[in-house]
Parts: structure tokens; sequence; C-alpha cells
């Protein structure tokens, strides 16, 4: 991963056209592209200035190129520099310090900023954790070393901050869909500078941090390397999901597909996965949406649930780490579970045309025990069923019965508490005579 940052670096840099050459030093200069806003073609990152001189490549004559330089009062308080020329090159000797410099050729103005890196030179001694000053959504750490801010200013002498991006690098956790887990990562941040105190985002996993520095190091393949010891994580995430059992019942009057709920019993699945600092684990179910009181805790992973009361009900995930300190609370599913509907058609016409109106069965939703039995005008009970799914072909001993008039008896209980208790007439017609058969009568 560090000679990928190092690469990126080093495309980022060699994409800056510039005509300006340092001379005299053992160390490739860093050039860097500023915002345009600031004026500046280029900042020069070089190592040590002491001693080099800067020369500028002109295309026409170099001893009409002038110099002039500039601090952080801006190109209007520029003085000038004394050049030597030779052929098409004008060469200035550098300071020892941050300046900047307008070279003015052929009537246009070129705006480059140089820093020299001595000045700033970044040391990393060591780094630690501060568990104390460390939450539950960043870590904190102290890096003791020397890395401050690197100032450049703008051609109208606006201060602004050239980054370092001194790299922190350690694992975390990403939620991988397509495995259904957590799966770790190298995650790598940076910082501009070094300060008393970082504050990273914290990590789900047990991990080390390592604090490298910086990119002009890095460049010049001196970067330092510190790495902390290992901590353990405090921070807790979870992934939950909430699967309902699928009922395809042609006589169920069930309620939107997207919906949990809809006609009772509704069976759901509620399934949890956390990450790796979660060791207190509870699922709740709540009639409030704020979980003032909670109904029922299940203490596991994963549970099913089958909901058999008219109402609204909400279920949550909650996780938190060994101590208490850090806590997860999943997304809030809501299951609502109709009222109770129960109809019975008083007509159908088994073996006349098959799969259509050939089977007598109630129309329901939420019904939560049911008991069904059919008669013939003679009492004999031709058919019966505890399941309101399940409906009457209109046969008897694997016969159908002849047309006439027969006769239902159903108690219920819907969810909502309702109670049924009826009965009435079932009409069977116009099917086939040859199928009729006289020991169904008898």
């Amino acid at each position: 991963m560090r000679n990928y940052l190092l690469l990126i670096f080093l495309i980022s840099v060699s994409s800056v056209k510039a005509n300006l050459t340092v001379n005299g030093s053992a160390y490739q200069p860093c050039v860097i592209t500023p915002e345009s806003s600031s004026g500046l073609e280029a900042i020069y990152v070089i190592y040590d200035t002491d001693g080099l001189t800067l020369s500028y490549h002109t295309q026409g004559n170099a001893s009409n190129v002038r110099w002039t330089r500039f601090s952080s009062l801006g190109g209007a308080y520029g003085e000038d520099v004394n050049a030597t020329t030779s052929g098409n090159v004008s060469t200035i000797n550098l300071t020892d310090s941050d300046m900047g410099y307008i070279v003015e050729d052929n009537g246009r103005q070129h705006c480059y900023w140089v820093v020299n890196y001595a000045d700033h030179f970044c040391h990393i001694n060591s780094a630690t954790v501060d568990t104390e000053e460390s939450d539950c959504a960043m870590t904190a750490i102290r890096i003791d070393g020397q890395a401050d801010k690197i100032t450049y200013y703008t051609i109208n002498g606006i201060p602004r901050e050239l980054s370092r991006d001194i790299t922190i690098e350690y694992y975390n956790l990403r939620w991988d869909s397509e495995s259904n887990t957590y799966a770790q990562e190298e995650t790598v941040t940076s910082i501009s500078s070094i300060s008393e105190l970082t504050r990273v985002t914290a990590s789900l996993c047990e991990t080390a941090y390592i604090i490298t520095g910086d990119r002009f190091l890095r460049s010049w393949d001196m970067a330092e390397e510190i790495v902390t010891s290992t901590v353990q994580p405090t921070a807790v995430e979870a992934h939950t999901s909430a699967t309902q059992a699928e009922r395809n019942n042609d006589n169920e009057i069930a309620g939107a597909s997207s919906d949990l709920g809809g006609s009772a019993p509704a069976e759901v699945t509620f399934e949890a996965v956390t990450s790796d600092g979660g060791i207190f684990k509870e699922w709740q179910i709540s009639r409030f949406t704020d979980f003032d009181i909670i109904d029922l805790r299940y203490n596991e992973d994963s549970f099913t649930y089958t909901f058999r009361e008219n109402g609204t009900q909400y279920v949550r995930f909650v996780t938190a780490n060994a101590d208490g300190t850090c806590e997860f609370y999943g997304d809030t599913y809501q299951v609502d579970i109709g009222e109770s509907q129960l109809l019975c058609p008083n007509a159908f016409s088994p073996g006349a045309s098959e799969g259509v109106n050939d089977e007598w069965k109630v129309s329901y939703k939420s019904i939560i025990e049911f008991q069904c039995h059919i008669f013939n005008r003679w009492g004999v009970e031709l058919f019966s069923t505890t399941n309101p799914a399940v409906g009457w072909d209109g046969k008897y001993h694997g016969k159908v019965v002849p047309s006439g008039v027969y006769f239902y008896v159903i108690k219920a209980l819907g969810s909502d508490g309702r109670k049924y208790s009826l009965s009435g007439d079932i009409n069977i017609i116009n099917h086939n005579k040859r199928n009729e058969t006289s020991n169904a009568t008898e």
C-alpha cells in the first residue's frame, strides 16, 4: 500500500510542467502544483537550499529574464534578485529560507514558491493510543515528534498550508454484503502535520497504528515509521436483517409484499452480525417506538418470532462493548398485524371446469385458530380442517358429491381477539353428473 501511495505522489509530481532546475542537490526536488487561485505555477520542496542555485530556462535570451523574490508580504513587495546568464538559462543563488520567486520572461510572469525542507524536517519519535481521550467514534493518538506546519504564501501574500501527508495506517472492518460478514481491510488516512493529539476514525477490530512521515521523505526514500502497540476495539457496529416466511395462500388477504406483518400468524426471522467489539447482544420487541417498555428480549444473534396479535410492534438490535461504554442500535423494524377477517363463499362447482371455482375456501386474514366442518343434509361430516388455507374439493371418499345444498360450521379466533362462530349453506352446482355418487349422500 505504501508503494502505491508513493507511486501516486510521483505521478502527481511528474505531471507538473515547470521551467526551473535546482542545481547542486543530491535529492530530486518535490514539485507540487498548488491551487490556481494561489497565482503560483509550482511549489518546490528542496531537501536543503544551502549553497544551491535555481535556474530558469527560457526560449529567448536569458539576459532579458528578470527575477524578483517575495516573502509573506506577497509579490507586490518583491525585491530584485541578481542573476547570471548562460545562453537561454538564467540562474540565481537560493536563500536558506522559504521564499517566493517571480520570473518575468518576455513580458509574462511565472510565480513559484520554494520551501527549504531542512527548516521543516520531519522526525517521529513515538506514538501511543490515548484510551482516555478516545471515544466510540474516534481513536486518539499521541505522536511525539517534530513536523510543524509548512506554510507557503500566494502571490497576494495569503498564507496556506502545504500538507505533509503524514500517513496513519491501520486495520478496520467493512461490511461485505456478498459474504454477509465483516471483512478486514487496510485503512489509510493522512494528516498535514503533527499535533499533540491526532484523531482518526475508530477501528472495529484489533489493530496497531502505523505512522509514516512525511510525503517528502517518502519521495527521497527516507521516511520514518513508528508503530503503536496493538489495541482492542471499543467501537461497535452491527448489520441486521428481517425476513418474513412466505405463505402463498390464494385465499389469504395479506399485506404489501414490502411490509413486515400483514396477516397473522406472521413468522419473521431477525438476524444480526456484529463487529469484533460487540460483546453484549440483544434483540428487543416493544409496542412503543421509543422502546420505553420492552416486551421481549432475546440475547442471541438471530431468532425467529411469530407475531399473532393485532397491532404494531417494533423490533431492534442493540450491541455494546465489554464495559458498555459504546453502544450501537440497529434499524428499527415495524411489524403491522392487521385486523382479522373471515368470509365464506356459498357456492362452487367441483368437476365442472378444472381450476375454476372447483374448491370451496374461506377468504381470511389474521386467523390464528380455525376449525371448519362440512356436512350433508343428513348430518354426515364430509370434510374438516384446522387450517384456513385448506379448502374442500367437493369430494367424499375420493368422489365428487352430488349437486345440492351442504352445510358448514366454523369456529375461529382472530389476532385481534375476535371470535367467529359461523354456519351456512354451500351450493354445489354444475359439476359433471358422471362423477356423482349416491354413496356420498347415504
